[in-house]
C-alpha cells in the first residue's frame, strides 16, 4: 500500500513576480487573479494540486514589498506568516529583473525567519534572458542563501513546471490528504467570485483606480433550475471613484459584469446573474470587517 504525502508550500516573491501565474498552472485551474497590476493578490489563497500520492497545498501569499499604508502592512504580515507555516518555501524571482533591492530583503528576511524550512529558489520568465545571464543570476542568489534547489520556469508557458511540482510532491511529509480529491481551493465560492469581479476591475480600469477598492459578495442564492444568482458590492473610499468604476451611462461596470458573469459561468459550469452595485464607504480601508473579509488580521496592519 502506497503511502501518502501532505504539506503546505509558501511561494513568496515581490509583486508580479508570477506567483499566482505558478499556482493557477500547478492547480490546473485560475483561481488566483492574474494581471499586470502589481499587488492584485490580497488573500492567502490556497491551491491544491495532487502529484502521484502526494497532496501539495499552495499559499498564495502577496508580493513582498516596503507597506506604506495599513492594508499594505497587514498584506506583508499575512505574506510572512503564511511562509513561516509552510513545509516548503519557494522564492520566486523573474529572471530580467535578477537580484533588486526587494529581492535582496526578502533574502535577507529569509536568512532571519526560515530556521529548518526548506528553501527553493525558482527563478520566473527564463525566456526572457539569455542562458549566460540565468547562469550568472542562479550563482549570485546561491550565494546570497543555501537554496536546496533551483529550478528555472516559465510559469506563463510552463517550462520547468512539472519538475518543479515532482520535487515538491517528494518534499511533503507523509500523512494523510488535507483535503478531498476533487477540492482545488479552500477558498469560498462567494470570496472567488469577488476576486474575479476585481479581476475584471483592474483590467478594464488599468491606472485609474487605486487600490481603494474591494469586492463583497453579499449574496449566493442556489436556484432550482441549477443557476446561482450572485449579489456583488463594489465598495470605493471616494464618490469621484465610484463615476470611475460606473462609467459614462454605466458601461464601465456593465462589461465588467459580463466579463465576470461569463468567468464565472466557465468556473461553475452553471448559468450565473450576477448583480454588481458600486457604494461610496470612506473608511473601508480603516475597517476590521473588511480585513477579516479578506484573510488579513487588522491587527498587522498597526505600525
Amino acid at each position: 500500500m502506497s503511502k501518502t504525502r501532505a504539506g503546505f508550500v509558501a511561494l513568496i516573491g515581490e509583486p508580479n513576480a508570477g506567483k499566482s501565474t505558478l499556482l493557477n498552472r500547478m492547480v490546473g485551474a485560475k483561481i488566483s487573479i492574474v494581471t499586470h497590476k502589481v499587488q492584485t493578490t490580497r488573500t492567502r489563497i490556497r491551491g491544491v494540486a495532487i502529484e502521484g500520492d502526494s497532496q501539495i497545498v499552495f499559499v498564495d501569499t502577496p508580493g513582498l514589498f516596503r507597506p506604506r499604508r495599513r492594508l499594505d502592512r497587514a498584506m506583508v504580515a499575512a505574506a510572512w506568516a503564511g511562509a513561516s507555516d509552510a513545509d516548503v518555501v519557494v522564492l520566486m524571482v523573474e529572471a530580467h529583473r535578477g537580484v533588486t533591492e526587494g529581492v535582496e530583503k526578502i533574502v535577507e528576511a529569509l536568512g532571519e525567519r526560515a530556521g529548518n524550512q526548506v528553501v527553493a529558489l525558482a527563478i520566473n520568465k527564463i525566456d526572457r534572458v539569455r542562458s549566460e545571464a540565468l547562469l550568472a543570476l542562479t550563482g549570485q542568489l546561491n550565494e546570497m542563501y543555501p537554496f536546496e534547489r533551483t529550478f528555472l520556469i516559465s510559469a506563463e508557458k510552463g517550462h520547468g513546471v512539472e519538475d518543479l511540482r515532482r520535487w515538491l510532491a517528494g518534499q511533503m511529509p507523509q500523512g494523510p490528504w488535507l483535503y478531498p480529491e476533487d477540492q482545488i481551493a479552500d477558498l469560498p465560492m462567494r470570496m472567488i467570485a469577488a476576486e474575479i469581479t476585481r479581476e475584471k476591475l483592474t483590467l478594464r480600469l488599468h491606472q485609474e483606480l487605486p487600490y481603494q477598492l474591494t469586492v463583497e459578495t453579499e449574496n449566493w442564492e442556489e436556484r432550482k433550475d441549477g443557476s446561482v444568482r450572485i449579489d456583488q458590492v463594489v465598495y470605493v473610499a471616494r464618490d469621484g471613484h465610484k463615476g470611475i468604476v460606473l462609467g459614462h451611462r454605466g458601461e464601465t461596470i456593465k462589461a465588467v459584469g459580463q466579463a465576470a458573469r461569463a468567468e464565472l459561468e466557465e468556473f461553475l459550469g452553471r448559468r450565473v446573474h450576477l448583480f454588481i452595485q458600486v457604494k461610496v464607504r470612506p473608511g473601508w480601508l480603516e475597517e476590521r470587517e473588511r480585513y477579516s473579509e479578506m484573510g488579513l488580521d487588522f491587527s498587522d496592519g498597526n505600525e
